[in-house]
């Protein structure tokens, strides 16, 4: 999930093995990034159907998102059969729902080898069928950010779920609303496994919060998904840190399931 931390007024277990993020500060995306879609799982009570990460078509039947995602959903007994995934830009049960199975990385894992450093957190959901009329994201090149000028580099984050507007109050002002959104942020920092990301809106930037994990992060604004959603500070208004998606570790995963440029 996203956030190290545990809101019960959000129904979610905010710990890391559990989904998060939502975007904050953003704009609605309608139609903006069709290929950005939601997993969605039966983890409400009694069963019932709704948001829980996100992610990205990148193959006409292969779905990106994060495994603390998948590893949440498998902790709460939930099958890599019993999920679905929707590109609608607001999710509905009377929605497009397209049957999946979601496949953990083996490797994942934010203890043992690796650990924080290479948590290996990423995932995939292969869909029953493409979704109509949808082109896949691009994935990126090998070390593709480290051959970037990153310091002015501008990053799209998009993703449903838990929303932000308000920038001096606390979590009281999240609210619940699985529309499909995007936000602007910008470069602060990067390691071998992560690029860390400003979403500090007394900067101009925006960024995820509760309720999307496993969602992308594109250069500028174009479709090429170089990272996803993992985690980041508690109130949802300075630091989103992702995983990228151009290593070795998150190559060797994906290469199984797509055809890499």
């Amino acid at each position: 999930m996203k956030r190290l931390a545990t809101i019960v007024g959000l129904g979610l277990a905010l710990v890391v093995g559990a989904p998060v993020g939502a975007i904050t500060f953003g704009e609605l995306d309608g139609d903006g990034h069709p290929w950005v879609g939601a997993l969605i799982a039966p983890w409400r009570e009694g069963g019932a159907l709704d948001e829980w990460c996100s992610g990205t078509l990148v193959a006409p039947t292969v779905f990106v998102t994060a495994s603390h995602c998948t590893a949440g959903l498998a902790s709460r007994d939930i099958g890599p059969d019993d999920v679905f995934v929707t590109f609608d830009s607001a999710f509905s049960l009377a929605g497009n729902l397209i049957p999946g199975h979601y496949v953990t990385n083996p490797e994942y894992g934010f203890s043992g080898q690796g650990g924080h450093s290479d948590p290996h957190d990423v995932a995939v959901v292969l869909l029953a069928w493409a979704p109509p009329g949808v082109t896949p994201a691009q994935l990126p090149t090998h070390a593709y950010l480290d051959s970037l000028d990153l310091r002015d580099q501008r990053f799209t984050a998009v993703g449903y779920g838990t929303v932000r507007e308000d920038k001096t109050k606390g979590f009281q002002t999240l609210f619940w609303d699985p529309q499909r959104r995007w936000a602007d942020q910008g470069f602060m920092s990067i390691t071998r496994a992560w690029l860390n990301l400003s979403m500090n809106p007394s900067t101009g930037n925006g960024g995820t919060c509760y309720g999307d994990s496993g969602g992308p992060h594109f250069v500028g604004t174009s479709n090429l998904v170089v990272s996803l959603t993992v985690t980041g500070d508690a109130p949802c208004r300075a630091t989103d840190v992702t995983y990228r998606l151009d290593t070795d570790s998150a190559r060797s995963f994906l290469g199984q399931f797509v055809t890499l440029p």
